[in-house]
């Protein structure tokens, strides 16, 4: 059975690349946001997000963190990182900078959002190891992800139970 997941990501840079993710059927994620309703919620403030994140994490087993140029520097996805974590999800990061956007480009490797959120002595990112996909192009890329996702899930579930 496929697990539910909620996807963390940055919507303006990322969008298409974690299309790609969410459309590996290996996982049933929330539904995708159009860039209109994400707007909408946006212009209602900071307790409408908060009360949106609440409603779409609301049974899910993992937060899967897809990571791009500047994620780590959205304050909305550590805020559902934490969540997740708090909340006893599973987190897991996935490098998307290999995923070509809708012009047909690959973007840059970004900070990993897992260092910027302390647990214990040090950070998020001493617990929970971002995966970086094999590969050296957006097709190895894809394939690694697609065969390895579920594994890293079941992973990221583990660790947080343990934790």
């Amino acid at each position: 059975m496929a697990r539910r997941v909620f996807f963390s990501f940055h919507f303006d840079n990322d969008f298409w690349r974690t299309q790609q993710v969410r459309n590996m059927g290996a996982l049933e994620g929330n539904a995708p946001v159009s860039a209109n309703v994400w707007e909408a919620v946006k212009k209602k403030g900071d307790a409408a997000i908060e009360r949106w994140i609440e409603e779409n994490m609301h049974g899910k087993s993992c937060v899967v963190v897809l990571v791009g140029s500047q994620t780590a520097s959205r304050p909305w996805v550590i805020h559902e990182i934490v969540k997740g974590w708090d909340d006893g999800k599973g987190v897991l990061a996935v490098r998307i900078d290999k995923l070509l956007n809708k012009d047909g480009k690959p973007s840059t490797a970004g900070t990993n959002p897992l260092s910027k959120i302390k647990h214990g002595t040090g950070t998020l990112a001493d617990v929970v190891p971002i995966k970086t996909p094999a590969g050296f192009d957006s097709k190895a890329a894809y394939a690694s992800i697609s065969s390895n996702i579920e594994t890293w899930i079941e992973e990221a579930i583990k660790i947080r139970n343990n934790s």
